[in-house]
């Protein structure tokens, strides 16, 4: 083997490496949406779990990748160690099938045959790939066509390495070498360090067909390389786990036990089975047969380990037991980065606990009008301080999303995300600033007339109700609700209005002190910025629904043409909120 065709060699590696890297990701990107619905449906079940694993390691192709995510959500608290147990069973057999698409290269054909064989159009589907890329504007397109692209220069990859590798058929220092992994512990400790180091058992196991095709690998260097290639694979989720929860890492351990355990069974009864019927281990083996090694152990593996999943958990807890100093849950883990669309989804569902939490702190605020105490005052300072630590978590984290390969709907989504969690920070920081009024009056011994109370409640009735719509629209995307926002947003700013009017006609009258008005000012400014942020928040949620779509330029846009649905709904909130008559001096 001259040097040319090393550097052949490893440019091949190269592209293969790069093809499936590329094809997995936009695999990954353009599958973000199916994953968060499959995961959705994920039950306690095994065997749904099972086929939960085998989808979504079948969409993205890559156990590894499947696997970290999973440590990811159990990590998070969205998944059990037993929900992720059937899951990563599962990934274990889903990736089999890049091996079986590579194994078409080995196939011989003449004619129009040979057209069928992948690595013959492996250069149209690159071609075409690129032409998507290039000049469709639309992301989806774009996104097939890098999957295209990927697959045509990983196929070509393996064709230049195959090429790369044939002159070592002939020599005899390559074929002594390759004769040592025949031995079972020298093979299953190669297979598992190479794999290892790539981080990729799809790969490791292409590069063994690549070099298969040379004629020089025979079934006996095959069976225990692929074994430790099985094993090799466990290393991404285990260094993933680093850092993690207890549950997290005992779920990286149930991916290296599964594959450990199999090859201690399976390899011994492996060679007893060829000491009893002797097997042609001397025969060269071909990439389609490499992907039967592969794919049997899987399924062999499962067999006998599937039925004791519960005893892979025990184990995994034997390994990682209970301990005082184990950190708590992440809400956010970094893991799910790897499927930003997954990462989302989970954003979005903390940004929904966060908005809870700052609508709940206003509420109790508002309460603090009619009643005040200390006790609640102090809860309202704690739970504006757990909205500022979720909204800095949430931001940090959305921010990493925000660098990662997005489709344009869900790189507008996570601006939105943005936008709504400072909208509901804001929501916090005004329940403290009401709280704040509701202590001076209780310190001072100050006290609304009856009137301005009477009015004020009418304000802070529709404020609540105001918040529990827009809530309402962001947890459940509810488009009616997000709609209706805006028109009693319109209704707050009268009352808004009319209750400054109406104070400042109390005080030429001197039925108002002056510093009852400081407060009272106070009050509503605060709460008629709340009713702005909820706005905000139900705008951002109908341009997620609506990508490109301005709400605030869609509202005026319907009040200037008097939209009957519009002019309805702010009729009714109008008369709803209607301010009590002024008593007659």
């Amino acid at each position: 083997m001259s040097i040319f065709d090393l550097f052949t060699l490893l440019g091949g590696l190269a592209m293969f490496l790069f093809g499936m890297r590329v094809m997995g990701d936009a695999l990954e990107k353009r599958a973000g949406n199916q994953l968060k619905n499959i995961l959705a449906k994920l039950t306690a079940n095994t065997f749904k779990g099972f086929l939960l694993g085998l989808a979504v390691t079948l969409l993205i192709q890559s156990s590894s990748a499947t696997t970290v995510m999973v440590v990811g959500f159990v990590n998070s608290g969205l998944m059990t160690l037993h929900q992720a147990t059937s899951v990563i069973l599962g990934a274990n057999l889903g990736t089999s099938v890049t091996a079986w698409l590579l194994s078409t290269s080995g196939i011989e054909g003449e004619g129009i045959a040979q057209l069928f064989k992948p690595d013959s159009f492996a250069p149209i589907l690159a071609f075409i790939g690129i032409i998507l890329y290039m000049f469709q504007k639309n992301r989806k397109k774009q996104d097939i066509g890098l999957i295209l692209i990927g697959f045509g220069v990983l196929m070509i990859g393996m064709e230049i390495m195959a090429g790369a590798v044939e002159p070592l058929s002939d020599e005899p220092a390559f074929r002594s070498v390759l004769l040592k992994f025949a031995n079972p512990v020298v093979g299953v400790i190669v297979g598992a360090a190479f794999t290892a180091i790539i981080q990729s058992s799809s790969a490791s196991v292409g590069i063994l067909q690549a070099f298969s095709l040379t004629g020089v690998v025979n079934f006996g260097m095959a069976v225990p390389i692929i074994v430790g290639q099985n094993i090799g694979t466990c290393v991404s989720a285990m260094i993933s786990s680093i850092g993690a929860g207890k549950n997290a890492r005992r779920a990286s351990f149930v991916h290296l036990y599964f594959n450990l355990i199999a090859a201690l069974i399976i390899v011994p009864l492996f060679y007893l089975a060829n000491a009893i019927f002797d097997f042609p281990l001397e025969q060269s083996v071909s990439p389609l047969g490499i992907a039967v090694i592969h794919t049997g152990f899987k399924i062999i593996a499962l067999c006998i380990l599937m039925p004791a999943s519960r005893l892979l958990e025990k184990l995994a807890i034997l390994t990682v037991p209970e301990g005082k100093s184990d950190r708590e849950r992440e809400l956010l883990d970094d893991r799910l980065l790897a499927t930003p669309a997954v990462a989302i989804d989970r954003a979005r569902a903390v940004a929904q606990d966060m908005a809870e939490l700052s609508v709940s702190t206003m509420r109790d605020s508002m309460a603090l009008l009619r009643n005040f105490n200390e006790k609640a005052m102090q809860s309202i300072y704690d739970g504006e301080e757990r909205v500022d630590k979720y909204e800095d978590m949430l931001g940090t984290y959305l921010v990493k999303i925000s660098s990662c390969e997005l489709t344009e709907q869900d790189s507008h989504e996570v601006t939105k995300l943005l936008h709504i969690i400072g909208d509901f920070e804001r929501i916090s920081d005004h329940a403290v600033n009401i709280a704040e009024s509701a202590q001076e009056m209780s310190d001072k011994k100050l006290v609304f007339s009856e009137q301005a109370t009477k009015e004020l409640s009418v304000m802070v009735d529709a404020i609540d109700e105001i918040m529990t719509v827009a809530l309402r629209a962001f947890n459940t995307g509810d488009m009616d609700a997000a709609f209706n926002v805006e028109p009693l947003e319109e209704v707050v700013d009268t009352i808004n209005s009319r209750l400054k009017k109406r104070h400042v006609a109390r005080l030429q009258k001197g039925e108002c002190t002056i510093e009852l008005g400081f407060v009272l000012s106070d009050l509503l400014t605060n709460l008629e910025r709340v009713s702005d942020h909820c706005s905000n928040i139900a705008g951002c949620v109908i341009e997620i629904e609506h990508d490109a779509l301005d709400m605030h330029e869609y509202m005026e846009k319907l009040k200037s043409e008097g939209n009957p649905r519009y002019t309805a709904c702010y009729e009714a909130y109008k008369e709803k909120y209607a301010l009590p008559a002024k008593t007659q001096a």
